[in-house]
């Protein structure tokens, strides 16, 4: 019989699995999902409940072994392990979501059944949704490779599989105007334009924009330690980003503060700064964008992607390449041009015309 749900506290979801056994979830938005032990209400299920909801559910979860070689227990074994619990505390909530939502429908399957046509299938069935299923694609190929560890498999059957062609750019870029309307509506004494200045400023997630504070400024520079990849760097402070500072009290330990006075979560930030945008009257811009609008700018500067690298923090070529290919192509043209003819002009110039006409026959 289906409970009513106004049985059910806030937040908490259930579903029945193909083999009839129900599950709860807690889905709190801004904590990741936490899965609850039943039946619902009882004493280890209120247990779970309140520390779940006050964010300290542990995203490891126990070993839940029904067979050594089944993908569930190959799940729980990953969560396990170095590789899982090495990686920043957002790519696990990541990870987790991913791989909790794929278990729940292929859990039961023993590994060394998984096939490349099974992932090729599963993946088919989300071709309205390409970048959502090559996301889970990456996911599996760790997955797998992780099986491979444990001898589990043979060979990984995903390597060399490729996901679908992605016509999208992923998070929206904030253009210039863009950056304008919603200065124009958040006055330079406002939180909203010192959390949009800082990150604009820094080019920084907002995992690391939501933990700086005047502690990390020495000088003209502001020190980062990126909770993602552990990566410190020093960051010159930007005229604008100096302006708004000057404004900002120091008795504080994190530059931006939620009404309560507290330090923002990633996720609690990305929510405010969603509404803050959609006050603006910015539906497409969210607080990723100010990140690839640091690394436009920084493009459209004619910085190179190592010097890019040096302010974002992105450890490949290819990262930095994404985030910058929102870069003005006329401004770009019309600097590339103009060191065409400024080389061409130059008497010290390595190709001038008429030294280059002197080899021509």
């Amino acid at each position: 019989m289906r409970r009513r749900n106004d049985e059910r506290p806030p937040f908490v979801h259930i579903y029945r699995d193909r083999h009839g056994k129900e599950r709860i979830y807690l889905k709190k938005p801004g904590l990741p999902n936490a899965r609850l032990p039943g039946p619902l209400l009882s004493k280890p299920f209120w247990a779970a409940y309140n520390k779940a909801i006050r964010g300290e559910a542990q995203l490891e979860v126990q070993p839940t072994f029904v067979s050594r070689n089944t993908i569930s227990a190959l799940v729980d074994a990953y969560y396990r392990s170095p590789n899982y619990k090495n990686l920043a505390e957002s790519t696990r909530r990541t990870y987790r979501a991913q791989f909790d939502k794929f278990r729940e429908a292929y859990g039961d399957n023993p590994v060394a059944g998984f096939k490349r046509r099974h992932a090729k299938r599963i993946l088919e069935e989300m071709a309205d949704r390409p970048e959502a299923a090559n996301s889970l694609l990456k996911r599996l190929k760790v997955l797998m490779g992780y099986a491979l560890e444990l001898e589990l498999i043979e060979a990984n059957p995903l390597t060399g599989l490729k996901g679908f062609k992605s016509h999208g750019d992923g998070y929206h870029t904030w253009t210039e105007d863009e950056i304008a309307a919603f200065e124009a509506h958040h006055p330079i004494e406002s939180k909203a334009r010192l959390a949009m200045t800082l990150m604009l400023c820094t080019g920084q997630r907002r995992s690391d924009a939501v933990r700086m504070g005047w502690q990390h400024v020495k000088g003209k520079l502001i020190s980062v330690r990126q909770q993602k990849t552990h990566a410190s760097l020093q960051i010159p402070i930007h005229p604008d980003l100096e302006v708004v500072l000057a404004q900002t009290p120091r008795t504080n330990l994190t530059f931006v503060l939620t009404e309560y006075g507290k330090p923002f979560s990633p996720a609690g930030f990305g929510n405010w700064m969603r509404k803050m945008c959609d006050a603006a009257g910015l539906p497409a811009c969210s607080s990723h964008g100010l990140r690839k609008a640091c690394a436009r700018r920084l493009a459209e500067a004619g910085c190179s992607n190592q010097e890019v690298k040096a302010i974002t923090g992105h450890e490949t070529e290819a990262e930095v390449t994404r985030y910058t290919k929102a870069a003005d192509q006329k401004l770009m043209a019309q600097k590339a041009m103009a060191r065409l003819v400024s080389s061409r002009d130059d008497p010290n110039s390595a190709n001038h015309t008429a030294k280059v006409s002197r080899l021509e026959p």
